[in-house]
């Protein structure tokens, strides 16, 4: 897959290749020893030149992207828009079976779902509060609630399996 993609005011070329089960990243044509992976919708670990980063990624109404990283905040903007096509408002939709994880420690105050649900992108799943906040965490994709770990009034700890949406 290749993409035009501004991030910062500057165009880049990233190209994605699927090698050996694992994903092969190239920008602007060369070749970076990158490891990523999602451990929360639209959050990625990532190692790259050895060094360990985790980027979160934020969908906006116009179609284009936040991308957060430390204390940097970056504006991201695809270009193609063959890879975007169908999207409901430029959202992201994930893609396979989305474990829900707990964004910080809480407790789960209100199921929306049971499973067997079927559920539609941006959907609320169920609501945590933190911090006397209450978090209405939704549906990455559109699918059926596979499982259901959490039941109302458990505590939570950040990172913990709520829910599996396939």
């Amino acid at each position: 897959m290749k993409y035009e993609v501004v991030l910062a005011g500057k165009t880049r070329i990233v190209e994605l290749a699927r090698q050996d089960g694992a994903w092969e990243f190239s920008l602007d044509g060369n070749i970076i020893d990158v490891n990523a992976v999602e451990v929360a919708p639209n959050t990625f670990s990532i190692l790259l030149k050895g060094e360990s980063h985790q980027i979160r990624i934020a969908p906006r109404p116009d179609g284009s992207l936040t991308v957060h990283t430390g204390l940097a905040e970056y504006h991201a903007e695809v270009i193609d828009p063959r890879s975007w096509r169908g999207r409901r408002h430029g959202a992201l939709e994930a893609e396979g079976r989305q474990q829900i994880a707990a964004p910080m420690p809480g407790k789960v105050v209100r199921l929306l779902v049971k499973a067997g649900d079927a559920v539609e992108a941006g959907q609320g799943l169920l609501v945590v509060e933190a911090m006397k906040m209450q978090n209405e965490i939704r549906s990455p994709k559109s699918g059926k609630i596979e499982k259901l770990f959490a039941t109302e009034g458990q505590a939570v700890n950040a990172g913990e399996v709520l829910l599996w949406v396939e």
